[in-house]
């Protein structure tokens, strides 16, 4: 707990360099615990590539404070003057509404990163910022977070300009944050780690993972979305899964068969 009389900016900057600690640290373990993964389950993925991840470390870093800003701005209001509509209390929302919560944030994380990715690839700005992002060819378990300064904008305010707008539990935002590092991570590493019977499955046809994301990295102009493939499936955009993982995988299983 903060002093109660501590200058406003004072505290704003403490909790804000406290929330960027907090996400550096979520990216170090995430990241590194998906890359200790791919070390194991595919050696040799990312041999050669020290110099690409050591850079992808440090544009991370960097997006870690610009995620860490407004996220500690708005945890300082909720704690200190109630400004959003998080909160603590379970009983506070409908047991139905709490899952619901969840999907309407990442549903519309999802419509944000869709429509600014798809402007992040117009040639300007791809040449300003995106380029940053798909210096990495091809990704890998540290890339997730590897992004221009006004990328990393793109996405930083998403939530906390949305718990001003939809109530949601601290569990269920906890939760949304835990899909977003781990979907981040999961769909750079380059291999797909979820299991073939749910991606080429009916659902799976709707769902975003590194099969799907691997696609963009490869060509680009197709495959925006982040854990949906609604809106790439409306506009046209949807250019399938990555032959190169789908043939890795498909030899991968018939390694563990034999």
């Amino acid at each position: 707990m903060l002093p109660p009389d501590l200058p406003v900016p004072l505290a704003l900057l403490i909790v804000s360099l406290a929330v960027t600690v907090i996400v550096a640290l979520r990216y170090m373990a995430a990241s590194g615990l998906f890359a200790l993964a791919t070390a194991r389950m595919r050696p040799g993925l990312y041999a050669g590539r020290g110099n690409q991840i050591a850079r992808e470390i440090r544009w991370s870093l960097l997006s870690a404070a610009i995620y860490g800003a407004p996220a500690g701005i708005v945890l300082w209001g909720w704690r200190h003057h109630d400004w959003s509509l998080i909160t603590a209390d379970f009983a506070a929302l409908p047991l139905w509404y709490h899952p619901l919560s969840v999907l309407i944030y990442l549903a519309v994380q999802d419509t944000c990163f869709y429509w600014s990715h798809r402007w992040m690839h117009r040639p300007r700005w791809f040449r300003i910022a995106h380029a940053v992002h798909h210096e990495s060819r091809p990704p890998t378990a540290w890339t997730a977070m590897s992004f221009h300064p006004i990328e990393a904008m793109t996405g930083a305010i998403v939530v906390p300009v949305l718990v001003f707008f939809v109530p949601i539990h601290l569990a269920m935002l906890g939760l949304v944050l835990t899909i977003a590092t781990v979907m981040g991570v999961t769909n750079h590493m380059g291999w797909e780690i979820f299991p073939r019977w749910l991606v080429h499955s009916r659902l799976g046809d709707w769902l975003i993972t590194a099969s799907h994301h691997e696609r963009h990295h490869e060509e680009y102009k197709c495959n925006f979305g982040l854990y949906f493939r609604v809106w790439d499936r409306l506009c046209g955009t949807d250019k399938g899964l990555s032959r190169r993982i789908v043939a890795e995988a498909g030899r991968a299983r018939e390694a563990a068969l034999s």
